[in-house]
């Protein structure tokens, strides 16, 4: 072999050593963070789960609360069809799956009528919005009075 060769020859075997030794750091430490991010995902799920679960139990009172008076549920007839829809629901829904159940059109006016509706329940404190767009009766067995405005 050419004296000239030779030295280059090895130089490339001493970068192909430092390249596999640093590729070999990455893979070990991609191995790691994939396990540490799996760890946090799971964590999220469970915290997501127990989330649910909380907001689906009747907390009794306790003997020192004063006893809320019932929300008062907005006069349009719209609100009452979106609670007893509600009280049908097997489970938590969203604005589109609410429109469909009230045989509504799918267009993006009623999906944003529709879940500003749902906002509105929420903020007097009918259902709760347990993630962002996903709504579930927050007080099944509270009643709510309904307003009546002269018409």
């Amino acid at each position: 072999m050419d004296a000239q060769v030779t030295p280059l020859l090895e130089r490339i075997d001493a970068r192909e050593r430092e390249l596999g030794d640093a590729a070999e750091q990455l893979r070990t430490q991609i191995d790691e963070l994939g396990a540490r991010l799996r760890e946090l995902d799971e964590e999220l799920g469970n915290l997501a789960v127990t989330r649910k679960t909380l907001l689906s139990l009747p907390f009794p009172r306790t003997a020192r609360e004063p006893a809320e008076s019932p929300p008062v549920l907005p006069a349009h007839p719209a609100y009452q069809q979106i609670l007893d829809t509600f009280a049908d629901a097997a489970g938590p829904m969203r604005a589109r799956d609410l429109c469909e159940c009230l045989d509504l059109a799918v267009t993006p006016k009623n999906i944003e009528s529709t879940r500003h509706k749902l906002k509105r329940l929420v903020n007097i404190g009918v259902l709760a919005e347990p993630e962002p767009g996903v709504f579930i009766q927050h007080r099944p067995s509270s009643p709510v009075t309904p307003r009546h405005r002269p018409t």
